[in-house]
C-alpha cells in the first residue's frame, strides 16, 4: 500500500506494488431474499440438489491462520458475518462449517476437498482469485458450485461465481450514467500495472456497450515521474475539444489524489471535464476535503443499508467489520433464501442465476450465467466536503440496463 501523496510526494508512489484485485474494489454487499424464483436457465447444469426441509451444508473458506493482523481481521469478519447470516436464516437450516486456508492455494484446495468429503453442498469463498480458480477446478468434478469473494471476472464461469463487485460492474454503471448526462467522449487514464490494465479493459468494454466513444487512452507508471509525464498528455487531449469526460482507474491509493491534483494545476477539473473513477473517492475520509476531487463521479452501494449492517455487526462482535465482511453475509443469506423457497435445485446453476436476483442489505444483485455478478450501485460525488448521491441505486434488476 502506498503512503498518501499529499504527505510526501516522493515516497508513496516511487515503488510500484500490484494490489490484490479482490481487496481493492469489493464493496459492502449482502443478500437477503430473492425477488423471485425461476426455473429458467441454459447451458450445462452444475451443482448439488438438496432435500427441502433438510439442513444445507455450506463450507466457508476464509484466509485465516496467517501471521498478518489484517488477514486475521478479515478472516474473523468473514466468519462472523457468515454466522450472523446463518442465524438470520429463518425458514432455512444452514449447517455452516468453516475452514482456514492461510491464503494458500494448496491449502484452499485441500480444505475444499475436506469440506466436500464431509458433505458440503456448496463452497463459499475463498477470497483470492488464484485460490478460487484452483478450488473451482477441484470442485467441478465433484459437481459443487463455488461462490468466491473475489471480484476478478477472469476466473468466473462454469462452477465459479464471483460475489465481489467487479471493475466491469462499476465501469458500466458510471459510463451508462455519463451517457445519460451527455458525457459520451471518454478519455481513459490507467495505471500500467495488472490491476490498472484489468480496470482499463472493463472501462473500454463499458464504453462500447453503452454507445459512448473512446476519445483516447493514456497509460502511466505507478510513480511520481510516470504521473508527471502523463499529465500534459491528458491536458492536451482535453484542450483538443474532443474529450468531455476522463475515466481513470486510479486503483493504487496514492494515485488518485496526486493525479487529480496535477490535472487541476493544468486546468482540468470536474465538472467542466467530468472525471470519474473505479474506486471510492470518499475513502479514506480525508479525501472529502481535497478540492481536486470535488464533483468527480464514483460508484457506491446503498449507504443507509450498509451502515445498518456495520452497526449491527459492531454491536454483536464488539469491533468494526472489515470492508469485505458483508460479502460473507451476502453469500450465506443468498443460499438461505434460495433454500427457503423449497426448490431442490436451489444450489444449482439454475437456482443461483435466477434473473430477478436478490434483494440485499446493500442493494439488489444477481449472479449471471457467465459466473459474474451485477450489483445495484449509486452514483456519488463529493460536494462542499460531503458525500452526495447523484443517482440512487436501482431497486430491481430491471435497473441494471441491457
Amino acid at each position: 500500500m502506498f503512503a498518501s501523496a499529499t504527505t510526501r510526494p516522493g515516497q508513496g508512489l516511487r515503488r510500484a506494488v500490484t494490489r490484490t484485485t479482490a481487496v481493492i474494489a469489493a464493496l459492502f454487499l449482502a443478500a437477503c431474499d430473492p425477488v423471485a424464483m425461476t426455473e429458467r436457465a441454459s447451458g450445462p447444469e452444475i451443482g448439488q440438489m438438496i432435500e427441502p426441509g433438510q439442513p444445507v451444508r455450506v463450507a466457508l473458506l476464509v484466509p485465516g491462520g496467517t501471521s498478518s493482523q489484517e488477514m486475521e481481521w478479515l478472516a474473523r469478519s468473514l466468519r462472523n458475518s457468515a454466522k450472523m447470516a446463518a442465524a438470520d436464516a429463518q425458514g432455512a437450516s444452514i449447517d455452516l462449517r468453516i475452514y482456514d486456508t492461510a491464503g494458500s492455494e494448496a491449502q484452499a484446495v485441500a480444505q475444499a476437498n475436506a469440506a466436500a468429503d464431509a458433505g458440503a453442498q456448496i463452497i463459499l469463498g475463498p477470497l483470492f482469485a488464484g485460490n478460487a480458480n484452483a478450488v473451482g477446478n477441484a470442485m467441478l468434478s465433484r459437481n459443487i458450485n463455488v461462490l468466491t469473494f473475489s471480484n476478478n471476472t477472469e476466473i468466473a464461469g462454469g462452477n465459479v461465481f464471483t460475489l465481489g463487485n467487479s471493475f466491469d460492474n462499476i465501469a458500466d454503471r458510471l459510463v451508462r450514467y455519463g451517457v445519460r448526462q451527455g458525457k459520451r467522449n471518454v478519455l481513459l487514464v490507467a495505471e500500467d500495472d495488472v490491476a490498472g490494465q484489468l480496470g482499463a479493459r472493463a472501462i473500454q468494454t463499458a464504453i462500447a456497450r453503452n454507445g459512448a466513444r473512446l476519445a483516447g487512452r493514456v497509460n502511466h507508471p505507478v510513480s511520481i515521474s510516470g504521473i508527471d509525464a502523463a499529465t500534459p498528455r491528458v491536458a492536451e487531449a482535453v484542450q483538443s475539444g474532443q474529450v468531455d469526460s476522463i475515466f481513470m482507474t486510479a486503483n493504487n491509493q496514492a494515485v488518485l489524489p496526486y493525479l487529480t491534483e496535477n490535472l487541476a494545476k493544468a486546468g482540468v477539473r470536474s465538472p467542466v471535464t467530468q472525471m470519474m473513477g473505479l474506486t471510492r473517492w470518499d475513502q479514506p475520509r480525508d479525501r472529502l476535503g481535497m478540492p481536486q476531487l470535488a464533483e468527480g463521479w464514483f460508484a457506491i452501494p446503498d449507504q443507509g443499508l450498509q451502515q445498518q449492517f456495520e452497526a449491527r455487526y459492531a454491536q454483536t462482535y464488539g469491533e468494526a467489520p472489515h470492508q469485505l465482511a458483508s460479502l460473507s453475509y451476502d453469500g450465506v443469506a443468498a443460499i438461505a433464501s434460495l433454500v427457503r423457497a423449497g426448490k431442490r435445485n436451489a444450489l444449482t446453476t439454475t437456482g443461483l442465476t435466477q434473473p430477478a436476483g436478490f434483494s440485499g442489505v446493500a442493494g439488489i444483485f444477481r449472479l449471471n450465467r457467465d459466473g459474474t455478478s451485477q450489483r445495484g450501485l449509486s452514483v456519488a460525488t463529493i460536494r462542499d466536503g460531503q458525500l452526495v448521491i447523484l443517482d440512487p441505486a436501482p431497486r430491481t434488476t430491471r435497473g441494471f440496463g441491457s
